[in-house]
């Protein structure tokens, strides 16, 4: 395992085992392609150490089949890794405009309740929740809540958040941050999303 030395040790009073198992918020935003797949390579990882993963996505169609859903549920009943529950909460598409998503709203805060049971319960070492930025972005859950409620999670809970437009307040909040940036796409030539690349 490679052997990485931070550039600070902060004075906080834990040991370095400590400081290093302790629970991160990790954020995945930007314009650019890949911050769901990057969060479902992490729930890789942790269906490999036998964590049980909950992956809670939001917005994205109910109906939608992406391929990281198929594996992870395939691997998760394999009893070879951790379990992997998939519970999805949207109608509609991430990149449409919010007068489009306005059934979604309900659902979204569904999905926030449900998620804050599970984190009181500690149902799952690993949450990815997929396109949460967007209800937070739009003011259908609460970024304040949002942040009170990550910050006191009890036990050693993993939270992934995807999603462009991540509210100021929490990148502030989370432990890892990655701002995707866009240099080219095939979209910008006029080519549509395909099977095995996009889903």
């Amino acid at each position: 395992m490679p052997q990485g030395q931070p550039s600070v040790v902060p004075e906080d009073g834990l040991t370095t085992r400590q400081r290093r198992n302790r629970p991160l918020v990790v954020v995945h935003t930007g314009i650019g392609k890949g911050k769901s797949t990057a969060a479902f390579g992490l729930a890789l990882r942790a269906w490999n150490q036998g964590w049980p993963i909950g992956v809670f996505q939001f917005v994205k169609s109910a109906k939608w089949k992406v391929g990281e859903e198929n594996a992870l549920k395939v691997l998760g009943a394999s009893g070879e890794g951790g379990s992997v529950d998939w519970h999805k909460m949207g109608e509609g598409w991430s990149w449409v405009q919010r007068d489009a998503q306005l059934d979604n709203e309900e659902k979204a805060r569904e999905g926030w309740e449900q998620v804050k049971r599970d984190l009181a319960a500690e149902t799952y070492k690993l949450y990815v929740l997929d396109e949460f930025a967007y209800p937070m972005h739009w003011g259908w859950v609460d970024t304040d809540e949002v942040v009170a409620v990550l910050r006191d999670r009890p036990g050693t809970q993993h939270v992934v958040i995807t999603g462009r437009n991540a509210p100021e307040k929490l990148v502030d909040f989370a432990d890892l941050v990655t701002d995707m940036s866009k240099v080219k796409h095939p979209m910008d030539a006029g080519q549509k999303g395909q099977r095995g690349i996009e889903w």
